[in-house]
């Protein structure tokens, strides 16, 4: 089956001397991966390896059998060009840990449009803005509602966060519940957009704890889910 649809950028792989295998979450179609041979040899050929870095937005006509199978792109070009998202050191080591996050949480081959405008937007928020130290903690919460284990903020009040359950509750249950400083940054960060969760201050002790949080969060919810390669990376630019 034929489809246009707009897609972004997870990963690119290099396989053999010439190929890229290429994983594409797309608004049509879910996470799709696909095989671009010659690209990375032929200078005349119809894509150029630029236009698949990581979280690129493309418009893109693709053959789909739709059978977990590699799929054939026919046409690729930038729907938006972004000014400092691979250019900016900051910013290309966030990508780096943003795409990796985005690989491994979303597997679905099935049309998510509430996700997909999410990511759009997040994506052209970090591009057009200065002050980004937070926003991966940010969209690391965001992005929790729509894979289905946003936390329950009904009692928001309460000292302890199940990581569990997804829930605030006054009595720790289990080793999974967390309280303190952690609990007291989740309330402010539920409560912020990201504008003003740039306002909120952390120290490099505390932006690792509560992203590390973040991260068990993810682990507990989603089966096979891995801690990120390029943490490491993020940690030591933003430290």
């Amino acid at each position: 089956m034929l489809v246009n649809t707009e897609a972004i950028i997870l990963s690119a792989l290099k396989y053999g001397e010439a190929d890229l295998i290429v994983r594409a979450y797309t608004l049509e179609s879910g996470v799709k991966t696909y095989m671009l041979r010659g690209i990375l040899k032929s200078k005349k050929g119809k894509f150029k390896a630029s236009l698949f870095q990581l979280l690129t937005q493309l418009e893109v006509v693709a053959s789909h059998k739709d059978k977990g199978t590699l799929e054939y792109l026919k046409e690729a070009k930038v729907l938006h060009t972004y000014q400092s998202l691979h250019t900016n050191v900051l910013k290309s080591s966030m990508v780096m840990f943003l795409a990796e996050v985005l690989k491994n949480a979303i597997k679905e081959e099935e049309p998510n449009p509430a996700l997909f405008q999410y990511l759009k937007f997040s994506l052209n928020w970090l591009d057009l803005h200065d002050s980004i130290a937070n926003f991966h903690l940010l969209f690391l919460l965001k992005f929790t509602r729509y894979l289905g284990f946003q936390p329950d903020d009904s009692q928001a009040d309460l000292p302890f966060f199940n990581l569990l359950d997804g829930v605030f509750q006054d009595i720790n249950t289990n080793e999974y519940c967390v309280e303190g400083a952690n609990v007291v940054l989740l309330r402010q960060f539920l409560s912020a957009d990201f504008d003003t969760s740039q306002n909120i201050k952390l120290n490099q002790h505390s932006r690792t704890a509560f992203l590390n949080m973040l991260l068990l969060y993810y682990e507990l919810h989603i089966e096979g889910f891995r801690k990120p390669k390029s943490l490491a990376v993020l940690n030591e630019i933003f430290n």
